[in-house]
């Protein structure tokens, strides 16, 4: 079922821990989910299973007692084996989310841990087994059945078929002390109440019942909550849940459904904020993720008080500081390659829209215009194209207009592998001599400021046409404006500005507004939903990747380091000034501490340096403390 581990074991002092089962292991009600089963083909299906509905919810929160509850679900169910057996078989797929991120805290401490339910052994026991739970650990109701496999009921001799069976249940065990109790129902908190538990904890992954909450000696919202309070997730560890992440620019849902099923606490917003409104959103953020519209300055990186990972869900990154980003320790991904097909395309369109004219055509139609003239209205088969910037998407629209016919030159300051047919020029004056169609497709760094301006537009050719997909500032737009009008340029397509609007409510304004064939589009090359899933996907990925285990692939200021999931270890992430010593001055210390290093990678670049040690988990919080303490420490933190 594709759970995870994360190598868990408790300390001998440790509680014995009772877990309720429906809502708490598992994300169903048993008895809803039987209801689903065995109702199916019921003319009163939806009464009945609201009627069970209710009497589930009027004994979790304690208004009804759970034995007279017990029956009159049964009474309405019409139970027959193979329904039983029908959820067993899917049990495993039930398993609540944090559930799954530490099975090896159940398997590795499996004797100190009981399952308790009022539910049924049948249906609890797959998951039970999975979880390295002995089946006498099990504690829970057994139906009972007649000659035909129809449910007649439960075993009436078990305590869990009555009111108060659960601590009644616990009591019978003789169990060591501390003994934690961990439910969502009021007959969990019976046994706290009862005196049967020394804690009891409200699981709210799934439900959260005031009356419940009320009475809780704590509210763990999922298992990693509750083994933190514990302590016994990794001593020092936090649990993902109380990470924070702020997503802005109304990030596709695809991200946050990746990031929340990780177990972590996602807040979005649909529009970019300026400075000092993010400077205010971003206290007590640890992870911040953004589109093009949403700029990152040294300034918001000062009140960053908990800032780990940024994260541009877009290609470029010249909204963010990079080099305050290294250094604070905060690492920056992006995704370069997500929405590459989709601005190719948009370029692709817009050149054949370009060449017939289709924009003005449209435009008179509207007016009532009936235009029907081949003069100035051209095919792109034949013509050349000039890209400039050979990256990632020029040089997939280089191989897509080449089988459209185009003849295509390129200029990259680095050198490309050229391909297809593609021509690279030395120099951007022959590119602009020869093209009859010039597109701009380099990234957004400040040295690129105004590249593209009146001398670039002076050398193209008579009547040719400019495409900019790029990064707005890159062009000098009032320059763009008056090659339009002069007729120097046959047309223009711009789908990046120099000032855009943060919000879609928020006033446009160019110089290029009115002009005859000139096609304006609001930031859109890489708007389209395959993009932006993929951005998503991506994007999230790459944090989980950092923050689950250190790994710094993608990562565009701070020094890349492929690393595996952690196992059987604690894992000690160091993020230091490049200066001399810090590793000789990290080894003493944890020498010193005895420390036993099981691995150890060190990459750096020419501003940080980035140590992963991998250690065993039997070490003292002084250790830790001397590691923060090294000179030259940016940002230490551990993995368990």
């Amino acid at each position: 079922m594709g759970y995870r581990a994360g190598m868990i074991s408790l300390n001998a002092d440790a509680p014995v821990f009772v877990f309720d089962f429906d809502s708490t292991l598992v994300r169903i009600e048993t008895l809803e989910a039987l209801a689903e089963l065995s109702l199916a083909a019921a003319p009163d299906a939806e009464e009945r299973k609201a009627k069970i509905a209710e009497l589930t919810e009027q004994a979790m929160n304690g208004h009804l007692g759970f034995g007279e509850a017990l029956q009159q679900r049964l009474a309405l169910l019409g139970l027959r084996r193979e329904h039983v057996e029908a959820l067993a078989d899917r049990i495993l797929d039930e398993a609540t989310i944090s559930v799954r991120r530490n099975v090896d805290f159940f398997e590795r401490n499996a004797e100190r841990i009981y399952i308790m339910s009022g539910g049924f052994t049948e249906v609890i026991a797959p998951l039970a087994a999975r979880l390295g739970i002995a089946p006498d650990h099990v504690l829970a109701n057994d139906l009972v059945y007649d000659a035909d496999g129809r449910v007649t009921g439960v075993d009436e001799a078990n305590p869990l078929a009555r009111e108060n069976g659960k601590p009644t249940t616990i009591n019978s065990l003789n169990l060591e002390r501390p003994i934690v109790m961990v439910g969502d129902g009021w007959n969990d908190a019976e046994v706290k109440l009862s005196g049967a538990a020394d804690r009891f904890y409200a699981f709210t992954e799934i439900v959260s019942r005031p009356k419940v909450v009320e009475v809780a000696d704590a509210v763990a919202s999922s298992m990693d909550e509750l083994l933190f309070a514990e302590g016994v997730s990794g001593r020092w560890s936090y649990p993902r849940n109380r990470i924070k992440m702020l997503l802005l620019e109304n990030i596709h849902p695809a991200a946050v459904e990746r990031l929340e099923e990780a177990g972590y606490s996602v807040d979005t917003m649909k529009g970019a904020l300026d400075e000092d409104d993010l400077i205010e959103a971003i206290k007590g953020v640890h992870v911040l993720g953004i589109r093009s519209k949403t700029t990152v300055t040294k300034r918001v990186l000062e009140h960053a008080d908990r800032l780990m990972a940024v994260a541009a869900f877009c290609i470029g990154t010249n909204q963010i500081d990079l080099d305050a980003c290294a250094d604070k320790g905060v690492a920056v991904f992006n995704a370069p390659f997500s929405n590459t097909r989709s601005v190719v395309e948009l370029a692709l369109g817009l050149m054949v829209v370009m060449m017939r004219d289709v924009a003005d055509k449209s435009r008179q139609m509207h007016q009532g215009i009936w235009n029907k003239s081949a003069t100035g209205s051209r095919e792109v088969r034949g013509k050349t194209l000039g890209i400039i910037g050979y990256g990632a998407i020029g040089s997939q629209l280089s191989v897509l207009a080449e089988n459209l016919g185009m003849r295509v030159l390129f200029y990259d300051l680095n050198e490309r592998l050229a391909l297809g047919n593609a021509r690279r020029v030395r120099k951007l004056d022959d590119l602009l001599a020869e093209s009859d169609v010039v597109t701009l497709h380099v990234d957004g760094r400040k040295d690129n400021a105004n590249i593209f301006g009146r001398d670039q537009f002076a050398k193209m050719k008579h009547g040719a046409l400019f495409l900019n997909l790029a990064r707005g500032h890159i062009v000098d737009v009032d320059a763009l404006a008056d090659a339009v009008k002069s007729g120097r340029l046959g047309g223009a397509a711009v789908d990046v500005f120099p000032e855009e609007p943060r919000t879609n409510s928020d006033p446009f304004d160019s110089p290029l507004i009115g002009l005859d064939k000139v096609i304006l589009t609001p930031h859109v090359g890489g708007s389209t939903e395959e993009a932006q899933e993929a951005i998503a996907e991506f994007a999230a990925e790459r944090l989980l990747n950092y923050l689950n285990r250190g790994d710094t692939t993608f990562c565009v200021n701070l020094p890349n380091v492929q690393l595996a999931d952690v196992t059987r270890a604690h894992r000690l992430l160091h993020i230091h000034k490049n200066q001399p010593g810090v590793l000789a001055e990290l080894n003493r210390a944890l020498s010193e501490a005895g420390l036993n290093i099981l691995g150890q990678h060190l990459k750096t670049d020419e501003r940080t340096g980035y140590v992963i040690i991998d250690v065993d988990r039997d070490y003292d919080r002084e250790a830790v403390k001397a590691l923060k303490q090294i000179p030259g420490t940016v940002k230490f933190r551990m993995l368990h």
